[in-house]
């Protein structure tokens, strides 16, 4: 059965049972053990991952063999080899017995290749394999089973209104005509009062989440490969990134730009043991962030709803185990602490099992109002992946008994700037066109109206 946290209920999870393990993307020793259970949790986010289980587990059971038969051919030439010594201290011929070595020493390095194979093949299966969905995520194939979990403040009256473009492009804020000119579609250049917008957008974010104690960072914008691993973007969405270096024979990029700043910053631990007292961290930091969007055409491009660089704001937590789903409703609840600051129109929902993120236990979606498009947009998606980034990123931490563990990891926007942008200048727009700036951002922005 599975613990109200979406673990398995097993003593593999009981403090005094965890040890340092090589690591897993999901713990192997819980796949052996309970396999038709992880199958299950599997098959409720639909499609067929769950049929690599049993190759994971033939993996595994052959790399055991191996490294079983290989230790028995090491007991046995250890053995000759003392009796190799006896015979050369009374002068006897070992040569025969010797080259009997030789053959045990072949049949090691075979076992050695052979048990090298299928470990490397049953780390391919496992960086493929998704998280297990929380116990108590909602079932469902698609995001209309997503359910409302709250809403926030009042939809704005207003009579006809205008979408951000036309508010954009009647102040002056935003070309795309320069972006086009720049860099191709999917582009914004911010002008005037539109850039100092955004500019005092990112330093009121900042501000609010150091407010809500987190510690600031400044990453790079470029990662490595295995940091894209390590927080489970490669391999499943590699045609999104803008990748770079390739290299080796088989041409993989060995460097992106960050499509989000969970992965630098998350990854600041990467192959690290902190101590139990430094937990929990917290952290946030602002970078664009770069994504092909690859597979969007015929979404809901318009404007700057969905671009192939945008700025954001990201929260990031490392917590112990027992707490990273209490985590997540702290988590939440900062990101919604901007909406509420700025006046905003929102709801947060919860994803259901078919339309969670590939290394998410839990998400909560939050979505402001726009009503120039007369819908909702996600402006936070924020989630815990229990231990599952960690294990991919050989990120542990040592507790009261020297042992070491995996501790859970979160993050959430804070937010994402392009639709919060558009949530405030719809919202806030005026019946003679112009935009009323919200009390909470006027110390940042300088003016109350654009106008």
């Amino acid at each position: 059965m599975f613990s109200r946290y979406g673990l398995l209920k097993s003593e593999l999870f009981t403090p005094a049972a965890i040890r340092e393990s090589a690591p897993d993307m999901l713990d192997i020793r819980v796949i052996r053990e309970q396999a038709d259970e992880v199958k299950t949790r599997l098959k409720a986010r639909g499609g067929d991952h769950w049929k690599l289980i049993d190759e994971v587990l033939a993996c595994d059971e052959a790399r055991r063999a191996f490294e079983t038969a290989k230790q028995e051919l090491q007991n046995k030439r250890k053995t000759i080899s003392k009796q190799i010594g006896l015979m050369k201290a009374k002068g006897e011929d070992s040569t025969a017995i010797e080259a009997e070595v030789r053959a045990i020493n072949d049949e090691i390095s075979k076992h050695d290749t052979e048990a090298e194979d299928a470990s490397t093949k049953q780390t391919e299966l496992l960086l493929n394999i998704p998280n297990l969905p929380h116990s108590g995520c909602p079932v469902g194939d698609s995001e209309e089973a997503n359910p409302i979990v709250r809403e926030w403040g009042a939809k704005p009256e207003i009579s006809e209104p205008k979408d951000h473009v036309e508010l954009a492009t009647k102040h002056g804020l935003i070309s795309w005509d320069d972006a086009i000119r720049i860099a191709g579609s999917g582009f914004a250049v911010y002008r005037g009062k539109g850039a100092k917008l955004e500019r005092a957008l990112i330093q009121f974010l900042l501000d609010t989440q150091t407010e809500n104690g987190y510690e600031e960072v400044n990453v790079p914008h470029l990662v490595l490969r295995e940091c894209m691993e390590g927080t489970g973007q490669l391999p499943k969405f590699e045609d999104d990134m803008y990748g770079t270096e390739p290299s080796g024979n088989d041409g993989r990029n060995t460097l992106f730009l960050a499509p989000t700043a969970e992965v630098p910053v998350t990854n600041l631990y990467r192959d690290t043991i902190v101590a139990e007292s430094d937990l929990p961290i917290k952290l946030v930091a602002y970078t664009p962030c770069f994504r092909r969007e690859a597979g969007s055409a015929g979404r809901d491009n318009k404007g700057i709803i969905r671009m192939h660089q945008f700025d954001k704001v990201e929260l990031v937590q490392v917590v112990d185990p027992e707490t990273g789903f209490q985590a997540l409703e702290e988590l939440t609840a900062h990101a919604e602490s901007i909406l509420q600051k700025l006046g905003l129109h929102y709801r947060v929902i919860e994803l259901c099992t078919g339309d969670i993120g590939q290394s998410s236990a839990k998400t909560y979606d939050i979505e402001v109002w726009a009503p120039g498009h007369g819908k909702y947009l996600e402006v936070s998606s924020c989630s815990c992946f229990g231990d599952y980034q960690a294990r991919r990123m050989k990120l542990r931490f040592k507790d009261k008994e020297g042992k070491n563990r995996f501790p859970h990891t979160l993050n959430g926007s804070g937010t994402a700037l392009p639709r919060l942008y558009v949530a405030l200048l719809e919202q806030y727009q005026q019946a003679n066109e112009s935009i009323r700036i919200p009390e909470a951002l006027v110390p940042y922005f300088g003016y109350e109206y654009i106008s």
